[in-house]
């Protein structure tokens, strides 16, 4: 069957509001065949054409497990197809669509874990120590405290500003910036040098806090950039789309997890390199300067790569958000789409921002449990290598947890919110049991049920709310503003990590326990209450529905998008739900692609007089019917409205 033009993300076309056309009573059953076919797909849809979300708890369980079983069956023979073509071609395919989207993220997340392991590295040499332990003798100890503090100040503006110069400037230019921001930023690092220690910290701190903008940037570049690359380019969503937008977005996140592995293999390589094959002290002031310097000189490589890429290799990027922009007359930043956000979804808001910030703070609660157990397990160890060996296997405990999440992110029986909910719920009692039996588990015979906790706690964020933070605060916003939205977000999450690392300076081990794990209660409680549950929702359908609260007509939207399964407790409380409306959906869609279609024959008769300009209106370059949709708009060919308010100027004058 040939590809078909749909209804999406190009403005919706209104129903008909004279009620002189019914489309379905004119439909033959080949016609309502094709329609069903392209309206209600069987992803989403059971062979009665119900919602998978209308349907009874066990039907959705029955429904959504044939269907991940046939999508399994399904991925598992093509992957074992191109392998038989070509052993390397799935792992080819891997590194093209996951690796490759997250590099920045992997890149960074290698050098923000690098700033933590090679700490440890300075308090244990001795010339390095007198600037990085107290008494602080060679350096000011507000510089020392600085390496935290600016490292995530550059993150939080890096977060909002490119946040916003991606919506405004487009995604291309914002991945490009970011790149080459991290790039210089390593080249500061690994050439950092002062005429004393001091002069040295202070050149090390500015250099973190350069870098920390490109990484700012990264996230909500990528997040967006991977949403909306998820979605094919064409107005009908494919089923690839559908069942896996979420992952291919987590994917990338995930290479985060890879760059902390990577670091701390080469950082354990590049020691025993340098100090003689040892990783045992004392470690002298040569062996720490080529192993820092040359673990950052490392990724500077890779950037310089993601550089190139991105310039030459990235060019529609910003494809989707410039044909949103089109759909609205706006060419710089819509700031319309901005007001509008916060007034339909602000309380989504609280959930993306305030979940991204109780879960920082235990991000950096999770490193509490480390230093405690190897305290008891080696008590007179002077040595780095235990803390980092631990750390090693805390990256590959997480690792698996990022890529469970990935493989259920898009699970309509479990997916993003009860994703986040349970691992925020993991958390808390991962961290409140051993806050109220503190020297029960830091004891000799109990310190290994310390150390499960502390994995399994690793384990839960990754399987929980840092994957599922990451996917959501791009996913529940609107293309024209999607990249402020999740840079906002993503700033609030190191708001929280900058607490922490505040507050952790001026309270003992027990007493950092006792606070972390309401955090996590904090953030289950605002998922439930604010996050709306987008898992087996269309982009396209959200965008759909966004273009008609752009037009100022919120309550003419009747699709799927607004249906209780979708929206937060919030929302639901709040009645958003009442427009829902499946017949209703189902003609509007139709009368939508007649509007299309009617554009489409116009165009066509403009090619041919040679009066149409193809740069107008480049989102339907995809424009392929069937016959037997042909068929239909041409036998009924005038009893569309044509009167909404949301068709282009070009588009409108066509159907009239």
């Amino acid at each position: 069957m040939a590809e078909y033009r749909d209804y999406g993300p190009a403005a919706p076309h209104g129903p008909d509001m004279t009620a002189t056309h019914d489309p379905l009573h004119e439909m033959t059953p080949n016609e309502k065949q094709i329609f069903d076919y392209l309206l209600k797909p069987d992803d989403s849809y059971n062979q009665n054409g119900i919602y998978w979300g209308d349907m009874s708890w066990p039907e959705q369980i029955k429904f959504a497990s044939k269907n991940d079983a046939q999508e399994t069956k399904r991925e598992a023979s093509s992957v074992w197809s191109m392998f038989k073509k070509d052993p390397l071609s799935p792992f080819s395919y891997y590194f093209k669509n996951m690796v490759i989207p997250g590099a920045g993220l992997g890149l960074e997340g290698y050098v923000l874990f690098s700033i933590g392991n090679l700490k440890p590295l300075f308090q244990a040499e001795g010339s390095f120590a007198k600037c990085w332990k107290k008494p602080y003798s060679a350096c000011n100890p507000a510089w020392i405290a600085a390496v935290e503090y600016m490292e995530i100040s550059g993150i939080i503006v890096g977060q909002v500003l490119v946040g916003i110069l991606g919506d405004w400037l487009g995604r291309r230019w914002g991945l490009i910036q970011d790149a080459s921001i991290m790039f210089i930023g390593l080249l500061m690092l690994t050439a950092a040098w002062g005429v004393t220690l001091n002069g040295w910290i202070i050149c090390y701190v500015w250099s973190l806090f350069f870098y920390g903008i490109g990484v700012g940037g990264e996230y909500p570049m990528t997040a967006t950039s991977g949403m909306e690359n998820a979605v094919g380019s064409g107005k009908i969503s494919t089923k690839e789309d559908c069942l896996h937008r979420g992952r291919k977005v987590t994917s990338a996140f995930l290479m985060q997890g890879w760059g902390q592995f990577f670091n701390q293999v080469i950082l354990i390589v590049l020691l025993l390199i340098f100090h003689h094959g040892s990783g045992n002290p004392p470690y002298s002031h040569v062996a720490v300067q080529w192993t820092y310097r040359i673990s950052f000189a490392i990724p500077a490589v890779g950037t310089l790569w993601l550089v190139y890429y991105r310039t030459f290799k990235m060019k529609s990027a910003s494809k989707q958000l410039a044909a949103a922009k089109r759909k609205s007359k706006v060419t710089g930043y819509d700031t319309d789409s901005l007001k509008l956000t916060f007034t339909y979804f602000g309380p989504r808001m609280i959930a993306t921002a305030g979940a991204w910030f109780a879960n920082d703070v235990f991000f950096y609660g999770n490193k509490l449990f480390q230093s405690e157990f190897i305290n008891v397990i080696l008590p007179d160890n002077d040595s780095i290598m235990p803390g980092w060996l631990y750390n090693l296997i805390n990256v590959g405990v997480s690792l698996v947890g990022y890529y469970l999440a990935s493989f259920l992110i898009d699970n309509k029986l479990y997916g993003r919110k009860r994703m986040q909910m349970v691992g925020f719920f993991m958390d808390f009692i991962l961290f409140v049991i051993p806050a109220f039996n503190f020297e029960r588990y830091k004891s000799l015979e109990h310190i290994k049920e310390f150390q499960t906790m502390y994995f399994l706690s690793s384990f839960f964020n990754q399987f929980g709310p840092n994957a599922v933070t990451f996917l959501v605060a791009a996913g529940v916003y609107p293309t024209p503003i999607r990249a402020t939205a999740h840079g906002v977000s993503a700033a609030a999450g190191k708001l929280g990590a900058l607490l922490a690392s505040v507050l952790y300076n001026y309270i003992d081990t027990q007493m950092k326990f006792y606070v972390v794990p309401w955090f996590g209660l904090m953030g289950m409680f605002v998922t439930i209450l604010f996050l709306p549950d987008t898992t087996g929702l269309d982009l396209k359908e959200q965008e759909r529905r966004w273009q008609f609260i752009r037009a100022g007509r919120e309550s003419d939207y009747h699709g799927v998008a607004v249906h209780p399964k979708h929206l937060s407790w919030w929302e639901r409380w709040r009645g958003v739900g009442k427009y829902y409306d499946a017949e209703a959906d189902y003609k509007q869609k139709i009368e939508e692609m007649r509007a299309d279609w009617e554009a489409s024959e116009a165009r066509k008769a403009d090619e041919k007089a040679g009066a149409w300009d193809e740069d107008a209106d480049a989102e339907h370059e995809d424009s392929v019917w069937s016959s037997d949709v042909s068929t239909f708009f041409e036998k009924t060919r005038g009893t569309g409205t044509g009167n909404s308010p949301l068709l282009a100027p070009k588009e409108k004058e066509f159907v009239e």
